[in-house]
């Protein structure tokens, strides 16, 4: 992870980032840990990486506990944000982080593959989210740590915009995050409720290590990046970070691109 001090501006909130225990989350739920929030991170089988997170946040001065659930699942929803609510009165920030791709060719495609990738990155999306405005409405705004009554990071992926081939129901889902996250941001904010989506571009994560572990593959990925680099984990922890603090308190409904460029076209700065 690149290494950035980072300004305890989320100083006694409590988050819970979905899938945090390796890749983006865990670098979402440490970043959050050192401005200050108490993180819960969530895992769905991987309990040997989320304590090691957990163990690392700890070590660093921050509190952590990791928490086991299926967040396709209502019933581990509702069990997991009781668990967390119990332990630290309430909740603060919610980092609707976890995701799956099943790839396949589209005639090849299974009704499996297909409901499973929006199971989890949409309905696990929708569940996550429900429970958090509840517990946001029950508490209502806490001057003293937020001028909001809550946040909501919706994480997708610039093939929100980005037809992606091979890759249809994940593209799908993502697609139709960008409208569930404006369509509940609209629904709450009278309320102090706000609610943004970050879309990653090529980040060095461990799920498309092949695209960029050799020099070769490197380079034909860096074709698609106008900025000319790989993003590092890191960069979207800093971007979620901001986007739940009171710095960004006017932003909602809005989706942060964070992708070195990758969705400014990069084949029409010479073509066309």
């Amino acid at each position: 992870m690149m290494s950035q001090t980072i300004e305890k501006v989320l100083q006694g909130q409590r988050a819970l980032v979905t899938g945090g225990s390796s890749g983006i989350g865990a670098a979402i739920a440490y970043a959050m840990a050192m401005a200050g929030a108490k993180v819960a991170i969530n895992y769905l089988s991987d309990s040997s990486a989320a304590q090691n997170l957990v163990n690392k946040i700890k070590g660093a001065g921050g509190e952590a506990l990791a928490i086991q659930a299926d967040i396709s699942q209502e019933q581990a929803v509702e069990n997991m944000f009781q668990s967390v609510i119990q332990t630290w009165d309430s909740l603060d920030i919610l980092v609707a982080n976890a995701g799956i791709q099943q790839d396949a060719a589209f005639t090849e495609m299974t009704l499996e593959q297909w409901n499973k990738v929006l199971a989890v990155n949409l309905t696990g999306q929708f569940l996550c989210a429900r429970e958090a405005v509840r517990e946001f409405l029950r508490r209502g705004v806490v001057p003293e740590l937020s001028c909001t009554a809550g946040k909501i990071i919706c994480m997708s992926s610039v093939h929100d915009v980005i037809p992606w081939a091979g890759h249809v129901n994940y593209a799908a889902s993502k697609g139709g995050l960008l409208m569930f996250m404006k369509s509940l941001a609209q629904e709450v904010a009278h309320q102090k409720i706000r609610v943004n989506g970050i879309s990653p571009g090529a980040i060095r994560t461990p799920i498309n290590r092949t695209a960029w572990e050799t020099p070769e593959a490197e380079a034909e990925l860096l074709k698609l990046i106008p900025y000319q680099r790989v993003g590092d984990p890191m960069d979207i922890g800093r971007a979620a970070v901001w986007l739940a603090s009171d710095a960004s308190d006017y932003i909602t409904g809005t989706t942060l691109y964070v992708d070195g460029g990758m969705t400014l076209y990069p084949g029409f700065r010479e073509g066309g």
